[in-house]
């Protein structure tokens, strides 16, 4: 079960990879994910 699911991981990355377009829409909401995330701790020590 574990290497089904590395396997179809593999190929989800590798479909990712390949569709710039959709390369870039990741990039863009992990990025905007770790800026919130980041905003929240700072705001969270004061």
């Amino acid at each position: 079960m574990k290497d089904t699911f590395l396997t179809t991981a593999a190929l989800g990355v590798a479909y990712l990879l390949k569709n710039k377009g959709t390369r870039d829409k990741i990039m863009n909401s992990i990025q905007s994910f770790t800026s919130q995330s980041k905003a929240k701790k700072s705001s969270g020590n004061i």
